[in-house]
Formats: C-alpha cells, sequence, structure tokens
C-alpha cells in the first residue's frame, strides 16, 4: 500500500497546486488510459465529455506528440476547435500541458489556475510530480489486487467527486 499512500500523497498537492483543476491520463494505450484523475469542474467535465473535445483538445494532440511541459498559451495558435477558449469561463485559463513516457507507455496531463500564469519553478514541480505518479502507476503487474483497486478508486474519487 506504499505505492498508493505515495500516489495519494501527490494528488492530494496537485489539488492545491492546480486551483483550477487537473486531468491526468496514465499509460494511454489505444487512447484508452490505465488511470484517469481529473479534478476540473463536473459542468467542465460534461462539456467536454458530450462534445467529444478530447479529438480536438490541442493539449491531448501536443502530449501524444512531445514529451515535455507547454504552457497553454503556446497551444493558443492551434486549437481551431476553441477548446482552450471554451474552458475559460470553467476556470481553465492559465495551464500547462505535461507529457511523460517511459518503456512505451505515455501518459498526459493539464493542469489549471484561473488567476495566473504557472511559473517555471512550479512546472516542473508539478512535472516532476506526473513523473513520479507515472512511475508509480506503471507498477501495475506489480501491484497487489488491492492496490489497483484502491487506484480505481481513487480514480472514481478525483473524477466524479
Amino acid at each position: 500500500m506504499e505505492s498508493s499512500a505515495n500516489i495519494r500523497r501527490i494528488l492530494t498537492r496537485l489539488e492545491t497546486l492546480c486551483p483550477s483543476g487537473f486531468a491526468i491520463a496514465f499509460h494511454i494505450r489505444y487512447a484508452r488510459p490505465d488511470f484517469l484523475f481529473q479534478t476540473y469542474s463536473k459542468t467542465w467535465i460534461d462539456i467536454y465529455s458530450q462534445s467529444g473535445m478530447v479529438m480536438h483538445d490541442p493539449i491531448v494532440r501536443w502530449g501524444f506528440e512531445n514529451t515535455g511541459t507547454i504552457r497553454w498559451s503556446e497551444l493558443a495558435g492551434d486549437d481551431p476547435m476553441g477548446v482552450l477558449e471554451k474552458s475559460k469561463p470553467h476556470g481553465l485559463v492559465y495551464g500547462f500541458a505535461c507529457a511523460v513516457e517511459s518503456d512505451g507507455s505515455r501518459s498526459v496531463a493539464g493542469c489549471a489556475r484561473a488567476d495566473r500564469e504557472y511559473t517555471d519553478a512550479e512546472i516542473d514541480e508539478i512535472a516532476a510530480d506526473v513523473q513520479v505518479l507515472h512511475d508509480e502507476t506503471a507498477k501495475k503487474g506489480s501491484l497487489s489486487e488491492a492496490t489497483r483497486e484502491e487506484l480505481r478508486q481513487m480514480s472514481v474519487r478525483f473524477t466524479h467527486p
């Protein structure tokens, strides 16, 4: 349970560091993640899902094509469907994308706030946390069934508060 306690601790810290929420899809294979944690407002999650925005999201597109981090303001010119603009009334005004990959497994995160751009130091700190979460959740084969179930429950709690 040490892995799940560490994951829980980092996710709790990310809730503070990302005051308008975050979405992190871990180990995306065939467009489906093993785990999805998101804390954006339910209203935005519903609009995003019902409108099929994932297919047009510049954050997702960038995350599939790159690793590292990029501010959303740098992606605004590559958003023909206006996903970033549509998210602003829901508090997702400033943010950044983070993508990590190891052993053929990719995880993508979007982190948001309403008040200002993230500093480079904040981006580095959150990206380091995303990397740790990616590594911890990659242990899927070596995690006990109880730990996997706890992670699934955490995913549900974060995605459907």
